[in-house]
């Protein structure tokens, strides 16, 4: 089954014409989407979309962006809300050194906080990592009980190796696509159950459709050129991530 593990589908560039995007995932094979809740009104729209359709699945948590808005209260939603079954992980969270639109400490903050309560609900950890790929694998490394998703990799070898040794996976984007990629020997070293693949929607399109509006229909062209770049036929590849997926985020998520 193919699987698109890191979707924003409830982002305003779907507003008007959701229903067709999904259309186009099914005819396109997609089997299961992961709808990403990087905030609590994200959230409660992933999870309604959930909730209407066994396809779906949500996350919740806040975006590293989001960090400063971090309180006790936020603790609280994030903690009632893993415990819902049609969320099936926590995040997007992490840490985004490029952008700095929170302060550094308050999103090492939070992401050890999230990182917390998702070991304690049992569900992994969806994780940004942007140009801190030191301190991601520090505050993953005091919580040895999280599983975690380092979604749309694009960091270095020495960020990948630690994670890969600690049993975490790995989701490439349609980044993998792009004239400007260098890390095919990255796609090549993450082990086959290791795996898995996302569209990151609306962002981040896939050649030939870069510059326009990503959608979960498109993780095909990621899913065959990360296959391409591994030498195994298409069809592996589909079912190994999804395997994954299913492993990673639950029963939910089998099909």
């Amino acid at each position: 089954m193919l699987v698109d593990s890191h979707c924003h589908l409830t982002a305003e560039a779907y507003r008007e014409d959701l229903p067709a995007v999904l259309e186009r995932a099914w005819q396109a094979g997609v089997g299961h989407i992961v709808v990403i809740g990087e905030s609590p009104k994200a959230a409660a729209a992933a999870l309604a979309l959930a909730e209407g359709d066994p396809r779906l699945s949500a996350t919740a948590g806040i975006h590293p962006h989001d960090a400063a808005d971090w309180s006790v209260a936020r603790a609280s939603w994030l903690e009632a809300a893993l415990g819902h079954p049609s969320v099936v992980a926590a995040g997007e969270m992490g840490l985004d050194y490029h952008y700095d639109h929170s302060p550094r400490q308050a999103q090492q903050e939070a992401f050890d906080r999230q990182l917390q309560l998702a070991t304690r609900a049992g569900k992994p950890a969806v994780v940004h990592a942007r140009d801190a790929d030191e301190d991601v694998a520090a505050i993953l490394g005091n919580h040895p009980g999280a599983a975690a998703i380092l979604h749309s990799f694009s960091s270095g070898p020495v960020l990948l190796r630690w994670a890969l040794d600690r049993g975490h996976y790995v989701s490439f984007s349609g980044m993998v696509t792009f004239r400007s990629w260098t890390l095919d020997n990255l796609i090549r070293v993450v082990p086959a159950d290791r795996l898995l693949v996302e569209t990151d929607g609306p962002y981040l399109a896939p050649v030939p459709h870069r510059g326009h509006r990503n959608e979960p229909a498109l993780v095909q062209h990621t899913a065959r050129r990360v296959a391409e770049v591994r030498g195994v036929a298409l069809d592996q590849l589909i079912a190994d991530t999804g395997a994954n997926a299913a492993r990673v985020f639950g029963r939910r998520v089998s099909g």
